[in-house]
């Protein structure tokens, strides 16, 4: 059975789904590179194929007000599900929490780095910015985290890939931003880095700093041979996280942060969620032993629920 899947392989080209920004090159580069060394494959049997979504067209508007998070996947699920690629692969943080009939998530690589950066041609770190001071983000999350943690600051919208935004920098559109360090990290620009944000101040996004790589349902060849890049620790974590956004029933019209993380037997899960004027929060940080902690993600949603009460949860929609 083996032999007769390595031959039909041999004779096949695997085509990999991607959005057309540097970042998302470098991501499904990588996992070319993970399948080649996995499966002995040679760089003509594996094509990426860039695809340009509608969160990629919307450069000057808040994604808010075209959809959130399915603008940057949409038009790549289309393909996948029109046989125009094998696979996709998209940054787990821009997945919604419900999938297209058909599509399921068959790995996920190995994290980077969860935390959030901070950038600034003017100040060393977010604490050390004056009153007054401009600072831009497109994220909702961080908006709303920002105006918690410092009401004092101009927070504007800030859109664009990860140069373009530095490059609002340099033309002083903003003074700081934050950015994501596994972005930043994949893409060989940690000298941009002004001061890495622990996550007991700012929590990152769910599913942040992972990659995920989405198939069409039954397609067994496929799914075995992505299957195996599939790294246990970070499947286990996201999939707590995104319980846990999608009891909230998160978008990216609502500021929600969620952090999973292993600590051997045990597992910690951490949860925010905002008015988007950063003017009320509610957290919830919870240990417990990995194996009670399956459904701690849907727990943890449901106990913030319960906490903020209908006003807020109004309030944040």
């Amino acid at each position: 059975m083996k032999l007769i899947w390595e031959m039909s392989l041999s004779n096949s080209i695997l085509r990999i789904g991607t959005r057309g920004s540097l970042l998302a090159l470098k991501q499904a580069e990588e996992t070319a590179r993970r399948l080649m060394e996995t499966h002995k494959l040679d760089k003509h049997q594996v094509e990426i194929v860039k695809i340009q979504t509608s969160g990629d067209r919307i450069t000057d508007k808040s994604l808010r007000e075209f959809g959130g998070k399915g603008l940057f996947t949409k038009e790549i699920e289309t393909a996948l599900l029109n046989n125009e690629i094998d696979l996709a692969v998209h940054s787990m943080k821009d997945m919604p929490t419900v999938l297209p009939d058909g599509l399921m998530i068959a790995a996920v690589l190995p994290r980077e780095d969860v935390r959030d950066a901070f950038i600034s041609r003017r100040y060393k770190s977010f604490s050390e910015m004056p009153s007054g001071a401009v600072i831009g983000s497109s994220s909702l999350r961080r908006q709303s985290q920002i105006r918690r943690l410092r009401p004092d600051l101009k927070v504007v919208e800030f859109r664009g890939n990860v140069q373009t935004r530095l490059k609002k920098l340099d033309s002083k559109v903003a003074d700081a931003t934050l950015l994501a360090c596994a972005g930043l990290n994949r893409l060989g620009m940690e000298s941009e880095i002004s001061a890495v944000l622990e996550t007991e101040e700012i929590l990152p996004a769910v599913a942040q700093g992972a990659v995920g790589i989405e198939i069409k349902s039954g397609e067994s060849r496929i799914h075995e041979m992505v299957a195996a890049l599939n790294d246990a620790e970070t499947e286990k974590r996201i999939r707590i996280e995104r319980d846990f956004l999608r009891i909230l029933d998160g978008s990216c019209r609502t500021p929600i942060a969620g952090l999973a993380e292993l600590d051997g037997a045990k597992i910690r899960f951490r949860g925010q969620i905002l008015l988007p004027d950063g003017t009320e929060a509610h957290d919830i940080d919870l240990d417990e032993d990995l194996d009670q902690a399956a459904e701690i993600g849907i727990r943890a949603g449901e106990t913030l629920l319960q906490k903020a009460g209908p006003e807020f949860l109004k309030a944040m929609n």
